[in-house]
């Protein structure tokens, strides 16, 4: 992903067959790393005694910070699979954060998420309309609309929330009067079990008691909308005719329009429900998060979501993962400080010390000495302390990111005309 556009490829010869098997990691080697990742948690806990890191409210928090990033991602998976670079998703949040409160207040909280969607649905239309059919760049394009969405938002906060009956309601120039909450689901019976299994503190089973029980606890219904269209979005773009035709727009527009495929037609569409899943994170926000409009308060998730897509290498499983990841890490600093994050020390050194051991398998010897190096200072670290010091703990979400995108980078495998400028007639 550039700034720099060129010109879309020439035509080659497609290949529907190979575009039509998703590739990446298959169901079981899917599983087999969540359960070792389950495992080496549960021995952490079990040493350092923080029960906090598998608990039911560790990851109910968690969920709650992984989906507006998770939202953020998939509208950038949507844009990039049909070959447009979305940079503006957090200008898109913030037209959702405000549409939501903005009509969520004044009538209800479901057609506030509407009003978000349709904020973020409007913004990647003039993402689509500049990149498109008028050839912008989209790095360009994107710093635009964040630039104009902030802007417009401040503007319209002061116009519609400073005075009057918004005023009388609790509102000012930075927020929207309170709003009423979308509810939450829990499912009865089961999570008191769950709940009454963690208490036990077993290894591994209390472990699994936990997160089931964040789970079916207290979840929103965005949070379960979200994942329904995570799976929903997996099944178009790789299971049907259109999302083929979508994602050869992605790699090769010329070839795709030489079989009649309406390359503009598609872009839009994508585009469109790009900016639609980031106004429903936005919405998100606005209406389970803080049940209300707050100025800068998607806090540059849409950067955020964009990371989390490229971890997943532009795929909707692994893009989850890396939300979940963030939304994790983030919950344990914001929930439990300096303490918690200290056990993390030591899951870094077992990770640092198996890359360190796999990098001189496959001869790299470098890189498993630089990996090593690092798991005997984190080693150190862990022992020589008792917990985080507070200037490094609100920076533990953002240190994870970098580190898992480093260690993933070699994999990615982005789109071929993504960011590419295309034209139409090209190819005929």
């Amino acid at each position: 992903m550039t700034a720099t556009m060129t010109d879309a490829p020439p035509p080659a010869a497609p290949k529907a067959d190979d575009a039509a098997q998703p590739s990446g990691r298959s169901l079981a080697k899917i599983l087999m790393i969540v359960g070792g990742a389950l495992l080496l948690v549960a021995v952490v806990r079990v040493i350092t005694g923080a029960n906090q890191l598998t608990s039911e409210g560790q990851v109910s928090a968690a969920l709650g910070l992984a989906v507006p990033i998770a939202l953020a991602g998939l509208a950038g998976l949507w844009s990039e699979r049909a070959g447009v670079v979305n940079i503006g998703l957090e200008g898109m949040m913030i037209l959702g954060t405000f549409g939501a409160g903005w009509i969520g207040w004044q009538s209800s909280p479901w057609l506030g998420l509407l009003c978000g969607i349709g904020f973020g649905v409007l913004g990647g239309l003039v993402h689509a309309v500049a990149t498109v059919t008028f050839g912008v760049d989209h790095i360009v394009s994107g710093v635009a609309i964040n630039l104009l969405a902030l802007g417009a938002t401040q503007y319209l906060a002061k116009l519609f929330f400073a005075g009057g009956t918004a005023a009388e309601a609790g509102g000012n120039p930075k927020q929207s009067p309170p709003v009423n909450s979308l509810g939450d689901v829990t499912v009865p019976g089961l999570s008191d079990a769950l709940h009454s299994v963690e208490q036990h503190h077993w290894f591994l089973i209390s472990d699994i008691a936990g997160i089931l029980g964040g789970m079916v606890t207290d979840v929103s219904v965005v949070t379960i909308l979200a994942v329904l269209l995570f799976v929903g979005s997996w099944w178009v773009l790789w299971r049907t005719s259109f999302g083929l035709r979508l994602r050869s727009c992605g790699e090769n527009p010329v070839a795709a329009e030489s079989l009649g495929v309406n390359v503009y037609q598609y872009k839009y569409a994508a585009v469109a429900i790009s900016g639609g899943l980031a106004g429903l994170g936005g919405a998100f926000l606005a209406l389970v998060t803080s049940h209300t409009y707050l100025e800068g308060q998607t806090g540059g998730r849409g950067y955020i979501g964009l990371a989390a897509m490229i971890f997943g290498n532009w795929r909707p499983g692994g893009l989850a993962m890396g939300a979940g990841l963030f939304g994790y890490s983030d919950a344990l600093q914001l929930r439990n400080g300096g303490v918690t994050v200290h056990a993390l020390l030591l899951l870094l050194v077992v990770l640092l010390a198996a890359l360190a051991g796999w990098k001189v398998y496959r001869k790299a010897l470098w890189q498993g000495v630089i990996s090593a190096v690092m798991a005997a200072a984190v080693l150190a670290w862990y022992l020589l302390t008792d917990e985080v010091p507070s200037d490094f703990v609100g920076a533990t979400p953002y240190v994870v990111t970098l580190l898992v995108l480093s260690l993933s980078a070699q994999r990615l495998r982005m789109p071929k005309a993504d960011g590419m400028r295309y034209r139409k007639g090209q190819g005929k």
